[in-house]
C-alpha cells in the first residue's frame, strides 16, 4: 500500500474547482416521498413484455445495440423508430431516485440532503470532462504535481523517511503513516513547519547513506510543493 498527499482545494479561493465541486446539482434519495413530481424518472419496459412485443429478440438487440444481458428495456436507448413506438405501448415511469436540487427552497434541500448519503450527490466537478479537468488542474495554482493535480504520492506505507524524520526531530514528516491513518488535516501552520523540516532531511539524507537521498530527495521535493502551496493559499493538506 502507498500514501498519497492532497491539499484541501476547497479551503483556497484560487482552486479552480472549487465553484465546481460547491455547486450541487443532484442528490439520490433514499426515499422520495414528498419529492414524487420533482425526483427524475425512466421510461421502462420489463423484459417479459418487451419480449411478449417482440419476437424475434436477437434481432432486436443487435439493430439498437443492446446488451444481451439487459434485464429490462429503457426507452432512452432504443434507436430503432418503429420498435420506439410499438414498445411505448407498454413503457412505464420508473423513479430513478435522482432528484435535481437547483431552485430548490431552502427547507425542501434541506429535507433532501438529510434522505440522501453523501457519496450519493452530484456536484458541476462530476459534469466536467476529463479533458476539461486535465486543462483545469494543469493551470491551477494548487497544482502542486508538475501540473496534474493536487494529489500525489507521498510514498509506501512503510517508508523509511518519517523514521529518519524522528530521529531528526522532525515531526510533520515523522507523523505521516499516524496522519494517514487517523485522516489528519494539516494546517498552513503545518505547512511552514513543514518547510523548515523538509531542509533538515534535505542535509541528512547523505548521512544516512546515497541510497536514501536517492529514494527521498523526490519525495521532499513533493512536500516542498504542497507546503509552499499550502502557506500560500492559507489551506490544509492531509495524507491518505
Amino acid at each position: 500500500m502507498s500514501i498519497s498527499i492532497a491539499i484541501c482545494e476547497l479551503d483556497a479561493a484560487e482552486a479552480l474547482c472549487r465553484s465546481l465541486k460547491t455547486r450541487l446539482i443532484k442528490v439520490l434519495l433514499d426515499d422520495i416521498t414528498g419529492f414524487e413530481d420533482l425526483v427524475e424518472y425512466d421510461d421502462v419496459v420489463t423484459l417479459e413484455d418487451a419480449q411478449d412485443l417482440i419476437p424475434d429478440w436477437e434481432s432486436f438487440i443487435k439493430r439498437n445495440r443492446l446488451s444481451e444481458e439487459t434485464n429490462a428495456v429503457y426507452i432512452d436507448k432504443i434507436k430503432n423508430d418503429a420498435d420506439l413506438e410499438l414498445l411505448r405501448t407498454r413503457s412505464k415511469k420508473v423513479s430513478t431516485g435522482w432528484l435535481p436540487v437547483e431552485g430548490l427552497e431552502e427547507d425542501a434541500l434541506k429535507k433532501a440532503l438529510s434522505a440522501s448519503k453523501e457519496e450519493n450527490r452530484i456536484t458541476g466537478w462530476d459534469m466536467v470532462s476529463f479533458e476539461e479537468t486535465a486543462e483545469m488542474c494543469a493551470v491551477c495554482p494548487l497544482s502542486w504535481d508538475k501540473g496534474r493535480g493536487c494529489i500525489g504520492a507521498f510514498g509506501p506505507e512503510n517508508s523509511a523517511l518519517p523514521e529518519i524524520a524522528e530521529r531528526r526531530g522532525c515531526r510533520i514528516v515523522a507523523s505521516v503513516p499516524e496522519g494517514s491513518r487517523t485522516n489528519r488535516i494539516y494546517t498552513p501552520e503545518d505547512a511552514s513547519a513543514l518547510i523548515n523540516e523538509i531542509a533538515v532531511l534535505e542535509s541528512a539524507l547523505p548521512e544516512e547513506g546515497k541510497v536514501y537521498v536517492r529514494r527521498y530527495t523526490g519525495c521532499l521535493e513533493r512536500l516542498r510543493a504542497v507546503a509552499d502551496i499550502s502557506v500560500k493559499e492559507k489551506c490544509g493538506f492531509y495524507f491518505f
